[in-house]
Order: structure tokens, then C-alpha cells, then sequence
């Protein structure tokens, strides 16, 4: 007897007849998905949604009688399900759109601008990954805010800097955070429950360039560190929080006797820029093991090796927990080479990197490692 591989049960929900019928033909070209329906608003898609019970749903942010955002935050109170937004990735799109992840979504894919079957056929395979990888997640309602207390060759980070060998003079203690699918909310509950003279941190979450910057400003909002998109030999400092520009590569080197940021134009790595590996290695570089790292919820395994080179020069490591985890992909191949100390549910987080970072660093080991741009 033949066993079939169940489909992915995708709805579409936009408000475009001209999108919702070239998504469909093109979904429908991976033998691994079935449309089972789409939707012209969020109304007609509510009833869809229990008539149909599809595995995931793509939603438009623009549409006439209830717009995307307002019907994601009630189907992720009342039904969470996985969800890809379709939006713009500029301006106003990107605001919507971040604050769509922080409801809940688990992706987002572009929409088109006037060119439709250019877009939508050259990113074709990417938004059918997408769709297929929003099945296996695990949507969460959004957690209440709290008190401030392209398939590219595939390159390693050796790519971008080699990997630390020999003794330096250590330093501070920095917290480097890497994230992927997820973890946009999952940096959101770290850095909100930071106070303002925490140690700084650096974060690599992949995203696209035209997001990192409003990415920072929120954040920015919602900490009481001072967050900020990374600038190139902007000095590393207490209470500040530093994100990776989209389409670069973020590291943390030396400069005599400060740790600063600089921004690395080299290939993608893991697939990815900013890669997680290439930060965790650049922390291991600069500082040793006064580092500490936490590895969030994403696809794949970009800061698996990365976090377990900090693990094995010394310093504390953590990782988001499956049960809380988007997808358990990046943090579990870390807790699987044995990188992390820890596997915590993201609330907990926070107040652990803390608790790490206050510990006494003794003889740091470093690496004198010469690091280019």
C-alpha cells in the first residue's frame, strides 16, 4: 500500500482577484499544497476558515470591511493558526507588517507592485517555502506586554572571518542574541524585560534591510535600553541594545580598549546576512568567553555552530525552548551539538542572560583575530 504525504491546506485572503488567482496557480504548482479556498475580506474568510479548516492562511494587510491587522488579532485570541502576510516592504508596509509578526504572524512575503507576474514568478519558490514551513509552527497569542524591569551557495562563517584561535585581553561582559522565523516578537519580550543599565546586547534576526531600521525604533519603544540599528564603529555600550542592518553582516571587534560594532558586506552565510554564526564567532573573536549567547526561536540551523563555539570557549548559553518556540529549528540544532546550557521558555529568558552576565568571567580566553570589512 502507498502512503501519501498529507498537503498543506492553504486559504487566501486578499482583496486583489488578480492576486488571489496567480497565488493560487502558483501555490498549486507544489504537488505538497492544496488551495482550498480564497477569500475576498476578512468576513468571507472567517466562514472559510470554518468550513474549510485549512492548515495555514495567507492574509492581506488592506482590505474593505475589517483590514488584515484587526482580523489577525482576533483569529490569534479566539483561533491561532498560522498565518503569512502579504505586504508591502516599504514605508508603511513595513510598520504593518512588524506589528502583524508581533500579533502572531508567523511570515510575511511581498506584495507585488505593478509588475505581478515578474514578483510573484521570481519569488515563486521562496513563498512556497514559506507556506509549507508556516504549517509546522506553532502559533502563541501575542504575550501581554509586561513592566520595564533567494536559494543562494551556501557559505559557513568562514566566509566573513575565521574562527578564533589564540589568547587576547578578553573584555566586558556583551549579551549576543541571534533570531530567525519568530523571532521579532521573541526579541520584543527579551529586550522589554531588560533594565536600562543591562549589558549591552547585540542582535542578529534575519530580516530584510528595508525592515531593521523601523525593527530598532520599535524596539526602542518598548525597552528601557536605548535600541538602535547597528552603525559601523559605533562603540559598544551598557544599557544600549544594537540590531543587525538587513543585508549586512553584524560582529563585534576591538578597537584598543572598546568593543564596536562593525558592519560586514561579505556573501550570505547559512544562506543568511546577518548571519547568527558570524556574530557569535566575532564575540568569541573580541571577547572570549566573556560573551554570553542566547539562540531564539527560527528555520534552520544559522548559530548552531556559532553558539556552540561560545559554549566551547567558555562562555554561558541559552536557548529558546521548543514549547515556546515559532519553530524550533535554529535553536534546536543548538541544543542538539550541545551549545547550550540552557533551553528556556522565552519569558524566562530575560532574567536568565542576566543572571549570566553578572557572573565573574576569571581568565578570559580570546583570540586575536584581525577582522576586515
Amino acid at each position: 500500500m502507498t502512503l501519501t504525504m498529507a498537503r498543506t491546506r492553504v486559504l487566501i485572503v486578499d482583496d486583489s482577484a488578480l492576486v488571489r488567482k496567480m497565488l493560487s496557480a502558483m501555490l498549486s504548482e507544489d504537488p505538497e499544497i492544496e488551495v482550498v479556498g480564497t477569500a475576498p475580506d476578512a468576513l468571507v474568510a472567517r466562514e472559510c476558515i470554518k468550513r474549510l479548516r485549512p492548515d495555514v492562511l495567507t492574509l492581506d494587510v488592506e482590505m474593505p470591511r475589517m483590514d488584515g491587522l484587526t482580523f489577525l488579532d482576533n483569529l490569534m485570541r479566539l483561533h491561532p493558526m498560522p498565518v503569512v502576510m502579504v505586504s508591502s516592504l516599504t514605508g508603511h508596509g513595513a510598520e504593518v507588517t512588524l506589528r502583524a509578526l508581533e500579533l502572531g504572524a508567523v511570515d510575511f512575503v511581498a506584495k507585488p507592485g505593478s509588475d505581478l507576474t515578474g514578483t510573484f514568478g521570481d519569488r515563486a519558490e521562496g513563498i512556497r517555502a514559506k507556506v509549507k514551513m508556516a504549517a509546522r509552527a506553532r502559533p502563541r497569542t501575542r504575550v501581554p506586554q509586561v513592566r520595564r524591569a533567494q536559494v543562494a551557495q551556501r557559505f559557513d562563517a568562514d566566509a566573513v572571518l575565521p574562527r578564533a584561535t589564540g589568547n587576547a585581553r578578553g573584555g566586558g561582559r556583551i549579551i549576543a542574541i541571534g533570531a530567525s522565523t519568530g523571532g521579532t516578537e521573541a526579541i520584543r519580550i527579551v529586550l522589554e524585560m531588560m533594565p536600562p543599565d543591562a549589558p549591552p546586547i547585540v542582535v542578529a534576526q534575519h530580516i530584510p534591510a528595508q525592515f531593521s531600521a523601523p525593527f530598532a525604533q520599535r524596539m526602542d519603544g518598548c525597552s528601557a535600553m536605548r535600541v538602535c540599528e547597528a552603525q559601523d564603529g559605533q562603540s559598544i555600550q551598557a544599557g544600549h541594545a544594537y540590531i543587525a542592518p538587513g543585508g549586512r553582516h553584524l560582529l563585534v571587534v576591538r578597537d584598543g580598549s572598546r568593543q564596536v560594532c562593525r558592519l560586514h558586506d561579505g556573501p550570505l552565510v547559512n544562506r543568511h546576512k546577518p548571519s547568527v554564526d558570524v556574530l557569535f564567532r566575532s564575540v568569541v573573536a573580541s571577547i572570549g568567553k566573556a560573551g554570553v549567547g542566547a539562540l531564539l526561536t527560527g528555520m534552520g540551523d544559522d548559530g548552531a555552530r556559532g553558539l556552540k563555539e561560545m559554549h566551547d570557549a567558555g562562555s554561558p548559553t541559552v536557548v529558546q525552548d521548543e514549547a515556546s518556540s515559532v519553530i524550533w529549528g535554529m535553536p534546536g540544532a543548538a541544543w542538539k551539538l550541545g551549545a547550550a546550557d540552557h533551553a528556556l521558555p522565552i519569558e524566562a529568558i530575560a532574567e536568565r542572560l542576566l543572571e549570566l552576565a553578572a557572573q565573574p568571567t576569571g581568565g578570559m580566553q580570546s583570540a586575536n583575530v584581525a577582522v576586515t570589512p
